[in-house]
């Protein structure tokens, strides 16, 4: 009975993400042009206009599924944006984006068939990264 009420709970919770339209690539990328293509560069193969002065360079993300071999990597890309897996140290220097960790929720498939709830702007992001793949 009790797993029943958890599942009741979890299928609620991602019913109420999908009743929000999936964000897409185009989306995605405004949010790139806006917030990363400053160190990334405006095609994310780390070249931005301020790359150079940068350490570590900003790192080529249209290889992350070259990278990863041959399976774009949702859940890191996920992490890293939103600041989950950086290290407080004084080398890394992507800033946190705060902005794109607020609003709606959206259902994400982030790598293991199971769908999370994500922010629509994290997850937009995360298909324009991932349509840019080489």
């Amino acid at each position: 009975m009790k797993l029943t009420w958890i599942a009741a709970t979890v299928a609620i919770g991602v019913a109420g993400c999908a009743s929000v339209g999936m964000p897409e690539a185009p989306e995605g990328a405004l949010l790139f042009s806006e917030n990363c293509a400053l160190c990334h560069g405006v095609t994310g193969k780390g070249n931005g206009e301020i790359a150079p002065g940068l350490k570590p360079a900003p790192a080529d993300l249209t290889g992350l599924t070259q990278r990863n071999k041959g399976v774009f990597p949702r859940a890191h890309v996920l992490s890293v944006i939103d600041g989950y897996t950086r290290m407080e140290s004084s080398d890394q220097e992507m800033p946190e984006f705060g902005l794109l960790l607020e609003g709606e929720t959206v259902p994400v498939d982030v790598g293991d068939g199971q769908f999370s709830p994500v922010p629509r702007p994290l997850a937009a992001l995360m298909f324009y990264l991932e349509s840019i793949q080489e």
